[in-house]
């Protein structure tokens, strides 16, 4: 399969804009967090800009506040697809995908109903239940690719137990994916910006709802962001769709909502320091070298916070007002201290698995399909 779009002949751009696989994608959704989604989307549209005829489809929770006016086709299901597998595999069997992506959804039934027409079955996991379903022996069977989303060193190298499955089976192809990065947009993000320019404090606490297991909420994040406004500092607040709280928007805080992955990524470029959870948006700011400070708003963030601090690459403080706003003051106020931190964010290495993961699906979509049983439906 040809990437380059250069002058060296007309074959390779038709090849290119020719390339038209179907995809499916079925992440988890719901009406809080949207790191799963977030991750599906930018690939799509990275896949849409490669390759403008590829057809891609969502199986989105009909209540998740981002399956509204989606731009990719979707089919809402009354719960996260996990608790949809029926709804699933008739999407599949309509939508007949040469490749289906899992992201930390999905029952046997849905794989198995993947296998059976012949597509190419790609799970992604980031926590510590879905690595270990993705590694029965039943799973590995039917799948092709096992994305683990956060680097090794985060999300727990290889184990002895593991190795000897992938040996024994020989299958799937395990990745550990640092982080995945939209392509830049500069447009979205100036319009979103405004007048206010390149922010001092980029404030990122995600999707916009509460998690059960954590008492932090974004209205916390947000409330940080106008106290450090107040101190002359011009502050954006990215407020993901789950967002309804109000905030006292000024000339130097200003709220940003619908903000796609590629401005994102232009947004986190542009600030000099980031507020964020232990979310994805925290390993895409330390991939592009950005000093961060960051606080945990769901239970499973505390520990890969704390390992990035480790690693003395971000600011990790008590979740409580005085210790963020104090180390986010600190750090505005004195540039030596945020570019020590950068070079520590730099030095970790974080790497962008875009281009290796676009790749690997022009490769999959493009090896023949291989019609299979597995088993009996459970």
């Amino acid at each position: 399969m040809q990437e380059s779009f250069g002058d060296q002949g007309r074959g390779i751009i038709t090849e290119e804009m020719s390339f038209s696989p179907r995809i499916l994608f079925v992440p988890v959704s719901g009406p809080s967090g949207m790191g799963e989604f977030a991750r599906a989307r930018s690939l799509a549209d990275a896949l849409k800009a490669r390759w403008p005829n590829v057809e891609t489809h969502f199986v989105l929770h009909r209540e998740a506040p981002y399956a509204r006016n989606f731009h990719h086709p979707a089919t809402l299901v009354p719960a996260s697809p996990t608790l949809c597998t029926a709804e699933v595999k008739r999407v599949i069997a309509q939508f007949a995908p040469q490749i289906v992506i899992f992201d930390n959804a999905g029952r046997t039934g849905a794989l198995r109903a993947a296998r059976r027409i012949g597509a190419r079955v790609i799970y992604v996991s980031s926590r510590g239940r879905q690595r270990y379903k993705a590694f029965r022996l039943s799973w590995m069977r039917l799948l092709d690719e096992h994305w683990i989303s956060y680097p090794a060193m985060i999300a727990g190298r290889v184990t002895l137990l593991e190795r000897l499955k992938l040996r024994l089976l020989g299958r799937p192809t395990l990745r550990f994916l640092d982080t995945v990065l939209a392509p830049a947009d500069e447009p979205s993000a100036e319009a979103l910006l405004g007048s206010l320019g390149n922010p001092d404090l980029l404030i990122v606490p995600g999707g916009g709802g509460q998690f059960h297991d954590s008492a932090m909420t974004p209205a916390h994040f947000a409330r940080w962001g106008e106290a450090i406004a107040a101190r002359g500092y011009k502050v954006a607040f990215v407020a993901g769709p789950a967002y309804a709280e109000s905030a006292h928007a000024s000339d130097r805080f200003c709220v940003l909502r619908e903000v796609r992955g590629g401005a994102l990524r232009v947004l986190l470029e542009r600030s000099c320091l980031v507020l964020v959870n232990g979310g994805d948006t925290l390993l895409q700011a330390l991939a592009l070298g950005k000093a961060c400070v960051a606080v945990p708003i769901a239970g499973d963030q505390t520990a890969r916070i704390a390992r990035c601090a480790e690693l003395g690459a971000v600011r990790a403080p008590t979740p409580q007002a005085d210790a963020v706003l104090r180390e986010c003051l600190d750090l505005l106020a004195h540039e030596g201290s945020r570019l020590a931190l950068e070079e520590k964010a730099r030095a970790i290495s974080f790497a962008d698995a875009l281009p290796l993961v676009l790749d690997r699906i022009g490769e999959l979509a493009s090896e023949p399909s291989r019609l299979r049983v597995v088993g009996r439906e459970a």
